[in-house]
């Protein structure tokens, strides 16, 4: 599991939120958003800047180029 991966699903287990209210908030089915939690897929741009929103993150921290959230 690469580290995109691995922060998308331990923000989201933090956060106590089921794959399928943040697949809403995208506007993907839920079986996508599990593929982005597998690292076998990977949010646009536009799903990046609401994914690190949503949980209020950097960019940067989400996509593992810092610890810093």
């Amino acid at each position: 599991m690469d580290l995109f991966a691995f922060r998308l699903q331990e923000l989201r287990k933090e956060k106590k939120v089921p794959q399928k209210e943040l697949a809403d908030c995208l506007g993907i089915s839920v079986r996508a958003y599990h593929y982005y939690e597998e690292g076998k897929r990977y949010p646009d741009f536009q799903g990046l800047l609401a994914l690190a929103d949503f949980y209020g993150v950097s960019l940067d921290y989400l996509v593992g180029r810092t610890d810093r959230r």
